[in-house]
């Protein structure tokens, strides 16, 4: 199998948007800025965090997120991003509030730390809290019948924890039996598994997140959750052709022919500094043919495949903007 380039029709016509990976592959990050490329040509565009981490408000470089949703960044072509922090007891007290008109006893249980020990004793409610929260702003519409955002990107649990996230409602739906809680979670199952929703998976071209990812994949088939595409971040371009990638990795680089080059562009160089380009040449290959070896496990997953470049300035609002803008070029729209 080979990896599909670019983003499909079918994610084109995906809604919300989970963007999970191994712990240091970027996955905030990327999020961001598939939030920014979606938000192209004037669309409206939601960020939830779960987490707890303030990952949004970081990567943006603003004050930490209240429990509100609050405009976060400008897209090109007149589209919004706002960005939420789902805050598990402000969820809990909203939700007794929706469904059982509990506003004045909620904020009694807060006070009491029942809230604290209700998601101690049942730790699935609290998963069950932000998929409610996640599905409510997915499905909420303005007064004139459009949906209030175009798509919803949460910044998702790493690779291990992902699925139990994303399917804890389902197990809760046998346990409750009757009355708002069955509603509510037979509506974020729906949700979670029908095409509006994708889960996509950061990684990196090394050996341990690319096990991690293709391990997630399994699981999320095996979960009937839908996994989207293969973001693979901090790519590097190679300074090797392709022919002369393997050679150099066993460590064949011809030292003299490399001088004699260096030389008819008038550069003489001590035998020293000629001694370690050659060797920093050979670790090159050898990363180089890693990689390909990478990408090559990633093409077992059999799905869309796209590139973001490693940055050298490293991760600014500025970096941000410019990873969205290869993303829309790799077709997110």
């Amino acid at each position: 199998m080979t990896n599909l380039a670019g983003w499909t029709d079918e994610l084109a016509r995906t809604r919300l948007h989970f963007v999970t990976g191994k712990g240091g592959t970027g996955k905030t990050t990327l999020a961001a800025s598939l939030g920014l490329a979606l938000a192209s040509h004037g669309r409206r565009v939601l960020l939830i965090e779960v987490e707890g981490r303030q990952g949004f408000a970081q990567v943006f470089d603003t004050e930490p997120l209240p429990y509100a949703e609050q405009r976060i960044a400008a897209a090109p072509g007149g589209g919004e991003v706002r960005a939420l922090h789902v805050d598990v007891e402000a969820a809990l007290l909203e939700y007794f509030e929706m469904f059982y008109n509990l506003g004045f006893a909620g904020r009694t249980l807060r006070r009491m730390g029942a809230i604290e020990f209700a998601t101690t004793l049942a730790p699935g409610l609290r998963d069950v809290l932000l998929t409610g929260k996640i599905k409510e702003c997915v499905g909420r519409t303005d007064s004139d019948g459009r949906h209030t955002y175009d798509a919803v990107v949460v910044d998702a649990p790493p690779t291990g924890r992902v699925v139990k996230f994303l399917d804890v409602t389902k197990a809760l739906t046998d346990l409750a039996k009757t009355g708002p809680i069955r509603a509510q979670a037979e509506g974020v199952v729906r949700l979670l598994h029908s095409g509006e929703t994708a889960v996509h998976l950061v990684t990196l071209l090394e050996e341990m997140p690319v096990r991690e990812t293709l391990d997630a994949v399994a699981e999320l088939d095996g979960a009937d959750l839908r996994p989207g595409a293969v973001l693979v971040n901090r790519v590097r371009p190679p300074r090797l052709p392709a022919r002369s990638v393997t050679a150099a990795a066993d460590g064949r680089v011809d030292a003299a022919r490399v001088r004699t080059g260096l030389a008819s562009a008038g550069l003489e160089l001590p035998q020293a500094t000629l001694d370690a380009l050659v060797e920093e040449t050979v670790e090159h290959a050898i990363r180089l043919d890693a990689e390909q070896r990478a990408r090559e496990q990633l093409s077992e997953a059999d799905l869309p495949t796209l590139e973001v470049p490693d940055l050298t300035t490293g991760v600014d609002v500025a970096a941000l903007y410019e990873l969205a803008e290869t993303l829309v070029e790799q077709g997110v729209r």
